[in-house]
């Protein structure tokens, strides 16, 4: 597909038919391609991990799945589950998110605990336990369903560009979707770089990087309207995804709430319309580019949700 096809593309570029948005006049002088993972109908990116983990519940004869969540991991879920008639809980922080009325109007049970996203997987490990039900998290049993799923980008990106970009950028949280993407480009021999995007001081993965991972304190990280799903205290797989971004050459930034919102409002103008956190990777390329600017080529910017 020639670069003129793609100047004005907003086409499904994977099974589940989410967009690539050609965003080249956000940084002159630079291609930018918006991967926009808003437009599944959860509104979440992680929506193809949460199929293959349901799709690997049902294969071992599961029948209900526990998740912990601070929003779009659980909307996914509670879809998913709702399409192949499991049973979903999941638990969320009060307060967090909607609160719970997305995953509810799917179909889930949602429990509300006190405290971080931490503490809710916790709570979703108790209570999968007790009700025999799976764990159905990022780092649960079915891990390698969750890279499964997450991976599906980089092959979907293959289909349309054919090369290789110069960098993605990718939010980051637990650093799962990191891990996946960077297993797919080693898989394709792809030199692509990884830059990981989160909320400025409220990840470790950011605050550790370059150094040795450290966990925050439980009370070091900030929550707001407009960062709540990027909060972590302990990215579960932090370590291992600072590794693939280092083994990429790239590297991990934070962008503050005035950046996020820049970036949500700098999108609505190429009919992206992703929550100011989903908007954290172009945050990350934004300042980077006004920063240093960016290396040449086309650069890949997934958005997360909405």
């Amino acid at each position: 597909m020639s670069i003129e096809t793609l100047a004005d593309l907003v086409a499904p570029v994977d099974a589940y038919g989410t967009p690539l948005i050609d965003a080249t006049g956000l940084v002159p002088g630079v291609r930018i391609l918006i991967k926009d993972e808003t437009r599944y109908a959860s509104g979440s990116h992680k929506e193809p991990a949460a199929r293959a983990v349901v799709a690997r519940a049902i294969a071992d004869g599961y029948r209900h799945i526990v998740v912990a969540t601070c929003g779009n991991y659980g909307r996914a879920m509670a879809m998913a589950c709702r399409a192949s008639g499991l049973t979903c809980t999941v638990v969320l922080p009060t307060g967090w998110s909607d609160g719970g009325a997305f995953m509810r109007a799917a179909g889930a049970h949602v429990h509300l605990v006190p405290g971080s996203y931490e503490d809710a997987v916790d709570e979703s490990r108790r209570l999968a336990a007790e009700d025999g039900a799976v764990d159905g998290n990022v780092d649960g049993p079915y891990v390698d369903a969750v890279f499964e799923g997450h991976g599906v980008v980089v092959p979907a990106l293959r289909a349309v560009l054919g090369d290789p970009p110069a960098a993605l950028w990718i939010p980051v949280g637990n650093g799962t979707t990191i891990i996946a993407v960077h297993r797919q480009l080693r898989a394709l021999d792809w030199p692509t770089v990884i830059n990981g995007v989160g909320s400025a001081g409220n990840n470790p993965v950011l605050t550790s990087w370059p150094g040795e991972y450290r966990m925050l304190p439980p009370d070091g990280v900030t929550t707001s309207d407009h960062n709540q799903p990027l909060v972590n205290w302990h990215a579960l797989q932090g370590p291992e995804a600072m590794a693939a971004i280092a083994d990429t050459g790239g590297a991990a930034y934070g962008a503050d709430d005035r950046q996020l919102v820049e970036a949500r409002t700098a999108l609505a103008g190429y009919g992206a319309h992703p929550t100011a956190a989903g908007a954290v990777a172009l945050a990350g390329l934004l300042a980077r580019a006004e920063a240093v600017g960016l290396t040449p080529g086309t650069h890949v910017v997934l958005l997360s949700g909405r």
